[in-house]
């Protein structure tokens, strides 16, 4: 048997449904967002930190200008912050490569060269370089998780600096120094794969926001 309903009896439930919802409104938002802000915290991070003494960039440039080409005792490199025997990060350059990496044009005359540059070039093989290498680097998921997850969108804000310096010594002495890098890094990185977890991540459109 079908069981009927006058017009006022409907009128009367809707209104109470639509009560029932104004009322519990505020509930309804506060639990959605707390759901949406659960699953953004449930977006991956990474952190990349390579050991040093230093605590930014400035801090490593700082430290690298104490040191003076001809001047600067390979025994106190230590205490600067450049540890060539026991630090960590640190490439040992051959002397090879060190005139490569130097003297990137051969026609150049050696009195053309910077002093310590043709020291190094005299001493040979006793002289080498040491390249160190700090970095600080954090990256952090953002955006929707659920795209995220079913790796539809992924935008990863990357935050952080870099530092990279050259010693070139040979016997006690400092001949060469040299520094780069980035005191602050801060850029967008985008992955967009419209066909979700069946596009493999060979053909993902990848590109980076600065």
């Amino acid at each position: 048997m079908c069981e009927v309903v006058d017009q006022d009896q409907a009128s009367n439930g809707t209104a109470r449904g639509q009560f029932c919802f104004m009322r519990y409104r505020p509930l309804f938002l506060a639990l959605s967002c707390a759901a949406l802000c659960a699953c953004s915290s449930l977006l991956p991070r990474a952190s990349t930190d390579t050991p040093a003494g230093f605590a930014s960039f400035e801090e490593a440039a700082a430290a690298a200008q104490r040191i003076v080409a001809l001047q600067t005792r390979t025994s106190e490199l230590k205490n600067i912050g450049f540890d060539p025997v026991d630090g960590r990060n640190v490439t040992l350059i051959p002397y090879p490569e060190i005139v490569g990496r130097l003297v990137p044009n051969p026609g150049v005359p050696l009195a053309k060269l910077d002093p310590g540059i043709r020291q190094c070039i005299e001493a040979q093989t006793t002289c080498r370089g040491y390249q160190f290498h700090f970095e600080r680097q954090h990256r952090q998921r953002e955006g929707s998780f659920w795209l995220d997850f079913l790796n539809v969108r992924r935008t990863t804000k990357v935050t952080g600096w870099w530092f990279d310096a050259l010693i070139v010594i040979s016997g006690d002495t400092v001949l060469f120094r040299n520094f780069a890098g980035q005191a602050y890094t801060d850029r967008i990185e985008q992955q967009n794969n419209p066909l979700g977890p069946l596009q493999s991540g060979a053909d993902a459109a990848a590109v980076a926001v600065h």
